[in-house]
């Protein structure tokens, strides 16, 4: 498995792998800010109003593959406050059902808070589907759960559900711009 950082002519590119790895994940029952069955076209749409913010420099997109074939994403969003630039948001950790349960998960969440130290970030939040798989994920990595709010939003198939909220303190590793 190797993780690649996306510019925005590889997300372009390789829109209709990442599109594809969104419907498996929603079709799969996270909750990631979408209702099921999600259309294919809707999720490529989705995408491609991504590749601005990556050229922005607002949103960082991590890729995983094995062999040639996408099983994962991550990224992070940078806020564009002055007062806001020591932190992101750990945003669209996917992991295609076929390659769950391998640690890619938990590789992706590491490459993405390493990327974020050497960007000079000193903190990541998150908010996530509250008693999801996902929760065990951060709990062991290390997040601190900062609380719950009832009803945040609709799981894939329309329901309200609460959401937890965590954080991660990080050493960056180079100063903040």
């Amino acid at each position: 498995m190797r993780a690649t950082r996306l510019d925005e002519a590889q997300l372009t590119q390789r829109v209709e792998e990442l599109a594809e790895l969104l419907v498996d994940t929603v079709d799969g029952g996270a909750s990631i800010g979408f209702l099921a069955p999600l259309d294919r076209s809707a999720s490529v749409a989705w995408w491609k109003e991504r590749a601005a913010a990556v050229t922005a420099g607002q949103l960082a997109v991590w890729a995983a593959f094995d062999g040639h074939r996408m099983i994962g994403t991550v990224s992070l969003a940078f806020p564009d406050k002055p007062n806001s630039r020591h932190r992101a948001e750990l945003v669209k950790l996917m992991v295609h059902r076929s390659a769950r349960g391998r640690g890619l998960g938990r590789t992706l969440l590491a490459v993405a808070e390493e990327a974020a130290a050497a960007a000079g970030i000193t903190l990541l939040h998150l908010d996530t589907e509250t008693d999801s798989p996902a929760e065990r994920l951060y709990d062991s990595a290390g997040w601190i759960r900062a609380g719950v709010i009832p009803d945040y939003a609709a799981d894939p198939g329309g329901e309200l559900r609460p959401t937890t909220l965590y954080y991660k303190r990080l050493r960056a590793t180079a100063p903040t711009g």
